[in-house]
Formats: C-alpha cells, sequence, structure tokens
C-alpha cells in the first residue's frame, strides 16, 4: 500500500471497522428501505407518525416570520430557549440553572453525546456501556478513538415465561467494578432506557454515582425520555449527591415535543463540562436550527398552560396498553416498560418455517435478526432485533428480545395489533 492509500484508511481497529461500516438495523428494517414490504407497519424506528402539538407549530410560523430567527444563532444556543430550559428544568435539578454557563443547545441529542465525548476523550480512553444501548454510543464513542466496555445488565430471571417489568432489569454494581481500569474516562447512564424502559431508581443511581465519584469518572447521562414516564418518578444522577459536577445531562425536543426531524438537543451540566462540550459542537455544527430553537422554547414556556406532558404520557399509556393487550392475547413474554416507548418481546417462542429463505442480508446476523425479517415479509410489522443493541461478544443475550415501539397512533397500534395475530401459526 502506498503512502498515499494509508491516509485513506478508516483510523479504526478491523473489529470496530467491521461494526460500524456495515449495513445498520435501521437501513435494513425501514419500509422506506427497499428491503421490508412498503406497506409494513413500522414498530421498529422510534418515531412518531403524528406532528408536533399546534401552539409549537404555530410557534414555528411566527418564528420563520421574523428576519433575526432565519440566522446564525450564538453556538451555546438562542437565549430565548437557555432560558426556557433554565425555567423549566431547574426544580428537578434541585438547583437554580445557569442559563448562560450551563446549558448549551445542540444539534439533537446524539449531537451533544458526541460533542461531550469529543470534547474530553483521549486516545484509548475506555467508557462504560450498560447493555442493551442505543447503539449510537458506539460510534461516539469509537470515532473520538475511545473504547466502549461493556457491562450487561441482568434480565429479569422469569423473562422467558411471564411477563416482567422494567424495573427487573438490574445493573450489576460488581460487573461494572470489575470493568473499570486505569482507563476508564466515563460511564454513560440512560434513563429511561432504550430499549428496556427501564426508569432507575434513586438508589441505583446512586449506586452508579458512588463508583464514578470512587474512580474519578464523568457521566454522560442520557435523559431524552424524561418526559415519557409511566406510573414513575424520573430521578436525576445529576441531581443526587455531588454527582453534578461530574455529570452532563442530555435532553431532547424530539423525544419531549414529537418533533425527531427537528435535532433539537441539549446539554446541562457545571461549567467546567458545558465550556469543553460547547468548543467541540462549535467546530461540529457551529450553531443550530434557529427558527426551531425559538419554537423549543415556546414549547417549555407553554407546556404547562397547554397541560402538554402529562397529556402525552396519558396518551402513551393507552398506546402502552394496545400493544401489551396484543402480546397478552398471544401468550408471548415481553417486558412491560415504565417509561420510554418501547417493548421488549421474549421471541424465542416464535419459531420460523423451515422451507423460509433468509436471504444473505441477514443470513450471518443473530437469529433475532431472522425473526424480524420473518415479521416484516410475513405478517407485515417491522420490528428491531434487540441483539443490534449489544457487543459481539453479548449478542446472544439480546438474540432472545425483539423491540417494538408503540410511538404510533391508536390506529395503527391497532392494525398491528391485528396483524400480529398472524403469529399463532408460528408459535411454539
Amino acid at each position: 500500500m502506498s503512502s498515499l492509500d494509508n491516509r485513506f484508511v478508516f483510523p479504526v481497529s478491523d473489529k470496530v471497522k467491521e461494526e460500524v461500516l456495515k449495513q445498520d438495523v435501521w437501513s435494513v428494517f425501514s419500509p422506506s428501505s427497499g428491503h421490508v414490504p412498503k406497506d409494513s407497519i413500522n414498530l421498529g424506528q422510534g418515531f412518531m407518525n403524528w406532528k408536533p402539538p399546534n401552539y409549537i407549530l404555530k410557534a414555528v410560523e411566527e418564528a420563520i416570520n421574523i428576519v433575526e430567527t432565519n440566522h446564525y444563532s450564538v453556538p451555546k444556543g438562542r437565549a430565548r430557549l437557555r432560558n426556557a430550559l433554565a425555567k423549566f428544568f431547574s426544580a428537578s435539578f434541585g438547583r437554580q440553572l445557569d442559563p448562560e454557563n450551563e446549558i448549551v443547545v445542540t444539534a439533537g441529542a446524539n449531537e451533544g453525546m458526541y460533542a461531550f465525548e469529543a470534547a474530553f476523550l483521549q486516545q484509548d480512553d475506555e467508557v462504560i456501556l450498560f447493555e442493551p444501548f442505543f447503539d449510537q454510543y458506539l460510534c461516539n464513542t469509537t470515532f473520538q478513538g475511545g473504547v466502549p466496555v461493556y457491562v450487561p445488565m441482568t434480565p429479569p430471571a422469569n423473562a422467558k415465561t411471564a411477563v416482567s417489568s422494567s424495573s427487573e432489569w438490574k445493573v450489576d454494581i460488581g460487573k461494572l467494578r470489575a470493568a473499570i481500569t486505569p482507563k476508564t474516562k466515563m460511564i454513560v447512564v440512560n434513563t429511561p432506557h432504550n430499549p428496556i424502559g427501564k426508569v432507575f431508581d434513586a438508589d441505583e443511581l446512586r449506586a452508579i454515582g458512588k463508583v464514578a465519584e470512587e474512580f474519578n469518572l464523568l457521566i454522560c447521562a442520557d435523559e431524552v425520555y424524561e418526559s415519557l414516564t409511566f406510573d414513575k418518578e424520573h430521578i436525576r444522577i445529576a441531581a443526587l449527591d455531588e454527582f453534578w459536577g461530574r455529570t452532563l445531562t442530555i435532553g431532547s425536543a424530539g423525544k419531549s415535543f414529537s418533533a425527531t426531524g427537528w435535532r433539537i438537543g441539549w446539554c446541562i451540566g457545571p461549567a467546567h463540562l458545558v465550556k469543553p462540550t460547547l468548543a467541540a459542537t462549535t467546530r461540529i455544527v457551529y450553531a443550530v436550527n434557529s427558527p426551531l430553537q425559538e419554537a423549543t422554547a415556546v414549547g417549555f414556556e407553554d407546556a404547562n398552560k397547554e397541560r402538554y406532558f402529562s397529556t402525552q404520557i396519558e396518551e402513551y399509556i393507552e398506546r402502552r396498553a394496545i400493544l401489551c393487550e396484543a402480546l397478552d392475547k398471544l401468550g408471548l413474554s415481553y417486558t412491560v416498560p415504565d417509561g420510554a416507548y418501547f417493548i421488549l418481546l421474549q421471541n424465542e417462542r416464535i419459531q420460523l418455517p423451515r422451507d423460509f429463505v433468509v436471504p444473505d442480508l441477514v443470513k450471518h446476523r443473530p437469529k433475532d435478526w431472522h425473526i424480524s425479517w420473518f415479521l416484516a415479509q410475513t405478517i407485515g410489522v417491522v420490528a428491531i432485533p434487540a441483539s443490534e443493541f449489544y457487543c459481539a461478544e453479548h449478542k446472544d443475550i439480546g438474540a432472545n428480545f425483539t423491540r417494538l415501539s408503540f410511538c404510533k397512533d391508536v390506529d395503527t397500534l391497532r392494525a398491528a395489533s391485528k396483524r400480529l395475530m398472524d403469529l399463532k401459526p408460528y408459535l411454539a
């Protein structure tokens, strides 16, 4: 290979390269991909099939008609949005947030997490990821030269045979401690959790935080589903004990206001973490969409008056019930989520016919890929194989589960439930 060729080598290990460059699960299991039937009902990807609320759409229209909001915003985010975030979230952090120094607006939550790692990770720094984990965490770490270290959460003991609660999935603190080395720099904590739907309680968060404190680790708190908890209180690890000083908390307008395409997110934390993150995001995107920042600010300013978040939770509880009822009729085991909008289906009873053809696209993937392919092709329901949320060494754990999302309207979920009944002949 010539020296010029060497300049164009993707600078990650062969193992990581294979993982991040292969066709990702979202590209395969999408009705728009050409791989699955176009008339499939998409319970795979976590985006809604409705618009943001009218009061926010009106704010978008108003913002677009103002000259100033059609141009660059300051990299840290528009003042109105940062002030709205500070006012809305200060109580949940147990402190008065400083909108000038403790909040930065990002191009979606994922860019915020990426910028945080870009700001603080050095070559070969290790990042603890609890499995299952949102797959973007992997690239966020490896693209900085970091090394992901995986700690699998323990599924419920009766996951195969009974309906269980997401609270029964547990982090083994002993395994967490065993995973830490002198190179460990950060722990990523996701609550409410994707894909489990677990809402971590204060004791669990405190145990994780104490480990971070003992080993002087940063905490990346992915809390994009903070507004979606069902009969459970969302607790912030940054609000517990003295963990504020080492924690950056990530939020999302896409998840909060059903606007996933807006790509408006934010990072909240102490100035010594926010300032370097701002430096990174300035180089990555410079500034975030100005009109939609203004509209997101209105979303928070008028949320209580519109009774927006409480109504949203009521609607999601109804949607969750529809999908759970369908799985109950099939007699399948699954995890009932306490937050977010995903259900983990235990898939071991689903038996593929011997003559069912699995194409090369998914043939060499774990069995849950085959099951998701079968669901899409046979009954027209798209689901996500949960092994995609595990590292190669632990994919056998995830292969027993399939992720279904209920961030769809009631009619769509009822139609999907009707199609799911066609699974009966294929259940062991």
